[in-house]
C-alpha cells in the first residue's frame, strides 16, 4: 500500500522506518530541516564547529526501550550523561543543587535555615507518601490537591517539586498544579524520581541527535522536505487525499505524526469529532536561547547542574520561571566555557553571547487531555487515518516512538526490538533530571 507519513519528528521517522518494511512510504515535512525536536546546532568555537543538541538530549536503559532498540538497529552510539538539578529563587535569596553535599550547601547559609531543612524533610516525606498513595485505590486528583492534602511546605512546592516538574514538561509552574497526580507520580516512580539512591544512568547520542535522524532518512525512499500538508480528506472509493501546494495526492493510509494542534487543523473539515478530541491536547510555545551567558547559571559554580531552574521576579502576581540547561553536563563537549540553552527567560541573554534563538512547542496535560488520548486511541485507523506523536503519552521522545510502534503493530508489523522493549519494567519515558536526594 501507499502510506503517507506527515511530520519528521521521532514519531514520523519511527513510523516511516517501520512501515517501509511492507509498504511504499512517503514522508512529508513542512520544514526544510527534518527531525522536529531533535535539533542539533553547530556553533563556532576556537576555529571549529561543535555539535550542540537544543531539544532532545538524553535517554536511559530503564525507560527508553524502544528508542534504544532503534539506536541499536541503526548503529547509533551513546555516551554517559550527567543529570542534576539546581534551584535559584531571587525573592527568597535561595540557591541549591542536589548534585552532592557540596552543591546542596553551596549557599552556606542554608545550613542554618530551618525552612531549607524542612524542604529536605518534605522531599523524603513526599517520596514515601507518593509511593504509598500509588499503591492505594484512592481517587485521582490534581497535583495541587495532592500537595494541599499532604500539607507540604511552600519551599518544597515552589523550591523543588513544581519547578522540577515544570522543567520536565516545559510548562509554566502555575499549570503544573492542574496535572493529574496519579499520572505524574506514576511517571516519577518509574524514572527513579521517588528514590534516594536507585536511579537510571542517562545517556546522550554521540555526535548529536541528528546522527539518528540522518541514518533513518538515508533508509527512506521518498522524503519531501519543505512540503507542508494543508489538509486531509477522505477519497471517493477509499483512501485519503493529502493536500499540499503541489496538489492532492492519493494514499491508502496516512499517519499524522505532527503536534495535536497541527493535526486538528488537517482533519477539522473531514473528521470534526476527531478534531474536537485533538483540541483537548493543547500545545504551548516556548522560546529557547542557545548562548553562553553565565548569569543564567547559579551564582556559585558548585551549584551548577545539568538543569538550572531560576526565578528572578514577579509579573502580574505570577512567579516567572525559566530553566537553563548546561549542555556541558549533558553532552561530552570538549569546551571549557559553559554552553547553555535557556527556555523562556524573563530577560534576554547578552546579545553578544547568543548563538541562536529557537522556538519549540510542548503539549500541556490535564485530565481532559488524558481523556482525549483515550478517545483518539479508539479512533485509530478510522478511514485509514492513524495518529502518532509524543502527545499520545507524556510528551517526550520514547512516547513518540512508542506511538509509532503502536501504529506499525496495528498494521501487522513488529519492531525488530519489540520483545525486549515489551519486557521493560518501566515503559514510560521522559527527559528529566535526577532527584535532589
Amino acid at each position: 500500500m501507499r502510506v503517507a507519513v506527515i511530520g519528521s519528528g521521532i514519531a514520523g521517522l519511527g513510523s516511516a522506518w517501520l512501515l517501509r518494511q511492507q509498504h511504499h512510504v512517503t514522508l512529508f515535512e513542512a520544514d526544510s530541516r527534518p527531525g522536529g525536536h531533535t535539533h542539533t546546532v553547530d556553533i563556532p568555537w576556537n576555529g571549529r564547529n561543535i555539535a550542540v543538541d537544543t531539544g532532545f538530549l538524553v535517554c536511559n536503559d530503564w525507560t527508553y526501550p524502544h528508542l534504544l532498540g532503534l539506536f541499536a538497529e541503526i548503529g547509533i552510539e551513546t555516551a554517559p550523561s550527567n543529570m542534576s538539578f539546581s534551584v535559584r529563587i531571587r525573592e527568597w535569596d535561595l540557591e541549591w543543587s542536589g548534585t552532592d553535599l557540596a552543591a546542596l550547601f553551596a549557599q552556606r547559609r542554608n545550613l542554618a535555615r530551618p525552612k531549607f531543612w524542612n524542604l529536605l524533610r518534605d522531599i523524603l516525606r513526599f517520596n514515601r507518601d507518593a509511593k504509598a498513595w500509588l499503591r492505594s485505590a484512592a481517587d485521582d486528583c490534581t497535583l495541587g490537591e495532592f500537595l494541599q492534602r499532604g500539607g507540604y511546605g511552600l519551599w518544597f512546592r515552589e523550591g523543588y517539586l513544581l519547578p522540577m516538574a515544570a522543567a520536565i514538561w516545559s510548562c509554566p509552574v502555575a499549570r503544573m498544579a492542574d496535572y493529574p497526580a496519579r499520572s505524574l507520580l506514576h511517571f516519577y516512580e518509574n524514572h527513579g524520581l521517588l528514590n534516594v539512591f536507585r536511579r537510571p544512568q542517562w545517556r546522550t547520542v554521540q555526535g548529536g541527535g541528528r546522527e539518528y535522524v540522518q541514518r533513518i532518512l538515508a533508509q527512506l525512499p521518498d522524503v519531501r522536505l519543505g512540503q507542508a500538508v494543508s489538509a486531509l480528506r477522505p477519497a471517493h472509493g477509499g483512501g485519503i487525499l493529502v493536500h499540499t501546494a503541489a496538489g492532492a495526492e492519493h494514499f491508502d493510509l496516512v499517519v499524522s505524526a505532527v503536534h495535536s494542534d497541527q493535526a486538528e487543523t488537517l482533519v477539522r473539515d473531514s473528521w470534526p469529532a476527531t478534531a474536537d478530541a485533538l483540541s483537548a491536547i493543547p500545545y504551548q510555545e516556548n522560546q529557547a536561547w542557545l548562548h553562553h551567558d553565565r548569569s543564567f547559571l547559579p551564582k556559585r559554580e558548585a551549584a551548577w547542574s545539568a538543569w538550572n531552574f531560576h526565578q528572578e521576579q514577579q509579573r502580574d502576581g505570577q512567579r516567572v520561571v525559566a530553566v537553563s540547561y548546561l549542555i556541558n553536563r549533558l553532552q561530552p563537549l570538549d569546551v571549557d566555557e559553559p554552553i547553555i540553552v535557556t527556555l523562556n527567560p524573563e530577560r534576554e541573554p547578552d546579545p553578544t553571547l547568543v548563538w541562536r534563538r529557537i522556538q519549540y512547542a510542548h503539549p500541556v496535560f490535564d485530565h481532559a487531555a488524558l481523556s482525549a488520548q483515550e478517545a483518539l486511541r479508539a479512533r485509530q485507523g478510522m478511514d485509514g487515518l492513524y495518529f502518532a506523536g509524543a502527545w499520545l503519552g507524556h510528551g517526550f521522545h520514547e512516547d513518540g516512538l512508542r506511538s509509532a510502534v503502536a501504529v506499525a503493530n496495528a498494521l501487522g508489523i513488529l519492531a525488530p526490538w519489540q520483545d525486549a522493549a515489551e519486557t521493560c519494567a518501566a515503559p514510560e519515558e521522559v527527559l528529566c533530571p535526577q532527584p535532589a536526594l
